[in-house]
């Protein structure tokens, strides 16, 4: 009861690490922005809105898959990475099957990032949120909000400008791949549920999403679950549950450690003493007949009486037949009792009063000249 009640402030301690890491994480609703959350930072209106201008709409979800030809995807800041596989797949649907791609990333994930060369600046290249649009190029639309701050972009010539920062950096652009294009968006918040009636936001939307009325327009939640590449440390460390699992962990880790003692002092090795031979005759012996082994105990004596014998008449053991012939010849009575011995033996191992007395049969034949002396 004592070492229990020792364990209950460690695993208290360690419960109340775990669950103040877990807080302490920001949490802004949905981070990921997906189209399942209905915050701030979510996108659930973005999938209405879509079905409200009447383009059939789907999530991506268990399995990933592309879109069907000449439809809309929409790729908002993957926290579960793509594979270079996955990322090919898309670039192949653009060009090939004329889709077009919208990418809103934050940060941006690498394997896309490489497909289709979006360069984005380094980390100490954050500006404020505040964008204008691009004369000519988006309909209607003249200032978007989005964030706090944004890493812009740096777009390469075929790539071309539609909303810029105050300094005049790019914050998204379009670009022609084959039959599609793709739209790279460096702050997702533009196309959020909170942000759609600031400035011009929700015009944004409906110019991405108006190319087609008909177009059928997909939203890629898979990335937003958990895949091959999400067990990769560097994806669930950046969690909230990632981070509070580590730190229970370090707490149940130095826990044990604190709490580390002996049972009791430490007792020396006894050092092995050299058995006698009558001290393995016993231990056999008491091993047969503890599991009741009679008729093996006969015939370990049974073969004992017989190199008994051959050594006496100066007889080879081996081979068997050959001895038994020799003995009839040699010692005819000695050959006899023998025989008529291991003959019954089948019989003796009923009782442990009729082993005792084939033993004793066995042992006058095996040392004739001891039992004389008696």
């Amino acid at each position: 009861m004592k070492r229990i009640r020792g364990w209950i402030i460690p695993v208290a301690v360690a419960a109340l690490i775990a669950a103040a890491a877990y807080l302490a994480q920001p949490n802004n609703g949905s981070p990921e922005h997906s189209t399942n959350s209905d915050a701030a930072n979510g996108a659930s209106a973005a999938l209405l809105f879509a079905q409200a201008m009447g383009h059939p709409t789907s999530q991506i979800t268990g399995d990933f898959t592309t879109p069907a030809s000449s439809s809309v995807m929409f790729v908002f800041s993957p926290t579960s990475p793509y594979t270079g596989e996955e990322a090919a797949r898309i670039l192949g649907w653009v060009r090939g099957q004329g889709g077009i791609l919208i990418y809103a990333s934050e940060q941006g994930d690498p394997q896309l990032d490489q497909a289709f060369g979006v360069i984005r600046f380094g980390d100490d290249g954050y500006v404020a949120g505040d964008y204008s649009a691009d004369a000519g190029v988006l309909a209607g639309v003249a200032s978007v909000t989005g964030g706090a701050s944004v890493k812009p972009l740096e777009p390469s010539p075929g790539q071309v400008a539609i909303l810029r920062t105050a300094y005049g950096l790019v914050a998204g652009y379009v670009q022609r791949l084959g039959a599609g294009e793709v739209v790279v968006l460096a702050d997702p918040l533009v196309l959020c549920n909170g942000y759609l009636e600031k400035a011009d936001n929700g015009r944004l939307l409906a110019d991405l999403l108006g190319v087609d009325a008909g177009a059928a327009v997909a939203f890629d939640e898979y990335h937003h679950g958990l895949t091959i590449g999400a067990f990769a440390p560097q994806a669930w460390l950046a969690t909230s549950w990632g981070a509070a699992i580590m730190w229970l962990v370090v707490a149940v880790f130095f826990g044990l450690l604190l709490r580390g003692r002996r049972f009791g002092p430490l007792v020396g090795r006894v050092p092995e003493t050299v058995r006698s031979d009558v001290e393995w005759s016993v231990a056999v012996g008491q091993l047969l007949r503890r599991s009741s082994a009679r008729r093996v105990t006969l015939g370990l004596l049974a073969g004992a009486t017989e190199r008994a014998v051959a050594l006496h008449t100066g007889l080879p053991v081996q081979p068997r037949e050959r001895f038994w012939n020799a003995l009839w010849v040699r010692a005819p009575e000695v050959a006899r009792e023998l025989a008529e011995v291991e003959n019954s033996l089948h019989t003796s191992s009923a009782s442990e009063h009729d082993v005792l007395t084939a033993a004793r049969r066995l042992h006058e034949i095996a040392h004739p000249a001891a039992t004389r002396r008696k």
